[in-house]
């Protein structure tokens, strides 16, 4: 089956309001709270596994948060299922689009040290409207600095990061 330019498999298990039954939420937890209709939200996506939200309080106009539907303090975190994040990426070009601006961040943030505010994993869309150069993510040489490095520290980056990966199993590691 074909589909439409600018959508994916998994427009087709859009089931808004529903829980894939292998779902684990946390009473305790906001975002959970807002899957399950226990606590306010301004939805504007949602699918089985992911559900798009505007942000409180938001660093832009349409500043949207994507969460799964799973609760999980981080990526990294142990028994976050890989379909839980399947449909990220698609929602958030999805969630760009509707937006309406040429210019956007993509931001996902793991730990507090990393500026993580919830302990619930979530992707930022963030909005840079070009008339307005004080809203969304300010990003300049000092915010956003970078250092230099040899080819030699590259080499043992890589190095370091495929042994963790196959020593994980992970498939895609590149040789």
């Amino acid at each position: 089956m074909d589909t439409p330019c600018g959508t994916s498999s998994a427009d087709t298990e859009v089931h808004a309001g529903t829980l894939p039954h292998d779902t684990k939420l946390d009473p305790n937890c906001i975002f959970c709270k807002i899957v399950t209709g226990e606590a306010p939200s301004f939805k504007v996506y949602e699918t089985k596994y992911s559900l798009a939200f505007l942000a409180k309080p938001p660093v832009s106009h349409g500043h949207t948060l994507i969460i799964p539907k799973y609760h999980s303090r981080t990526l990294t975190d142990p028994g976050l299922p890989d379909e839980f994040l399947a449909d990220v990426g698609p929602i958030m070009k999805k969630i760009a689009v509707m937006n309406g601006e040429d210019s956007y961040n993509i931001i996902q943030n793991n730990g507090r040290t990393a500026g993580q505010s919830v302990d619930h994993v979530h992707f930022h869309v963030v909005t840079k409207p070009t008339n307005q150069p004080n809203q969304g993510l300010v990003l300049t040489p000092q915010s956003w600095p970078s250092y230099p490095t040899t080819d030699e520290e590259y080499a043992q980056d890589a190095a370091t990061m495929k042994e963790i990966g196959r020593s994980h199993g992970f498939p895609g590691v590149s040789a």
